[in-house]
């Protein structure tokens, strides 16, 4: 009867131990290095002002567009117009064809892109860019 009760009671701790030690492991394993939610795309912005000064965002999205993504972390705010988004702000700053000629340039890497920021398909590890122009 001891031999029982000392077996239950050391199986008890036994199972303990393997727990705790199998929470440390997971815990000690995390190398916050956790890979992005799926479907989740990670691209880099880069807006030229219209003083020459640069800032460099770091855009990770789940949305399909690259307007899309900036509009959701509100880095630039336009009007709908009939060829889609016409980008007005970006970080901050208002440009306006009308008021002086200017206007906010969209670029796929270094290249003026084709396309609007709102019909541009996220590419993950893309870089672009708004320039003032």
């Amino acid at each position: 009867m001891k031999n029982t009760k000392f077996a239950r009671i050391l199986s008890f701790v036994l199972c303990l131990v393997l727990v705790a030690a199998m929470s440390l492991l997971s815990v000690g394993c995390n190398d916050n290095n956790t890979p992005a939610p799926a479907g989740e795309k990670e691209f880099t912005l880069t807006v030229t002002h219209s003083d020459s000064s640069e800032k460099t965002f770091t855009v990770k999205s789940e949305k399909q567009t690259v307007g899309e993504a900036l509009l959701d972390e509100e880095i630039i705010a336009g009007s709908q117009g009939q060829y889609g988004l016409m980008v007005e702000t970006v970080d901050g700053e208002t440009v306006k064809f009308e008021d002086g000629g200017k206007y906010w340039a969209f670029y796929i890497g270094n290249e003026y892109a084709m396309t609007g920021v709102d019909a541009t398909d996220i590419e993950a590890g893309q870089t672009y860019a708004f320039k003032v122009e």
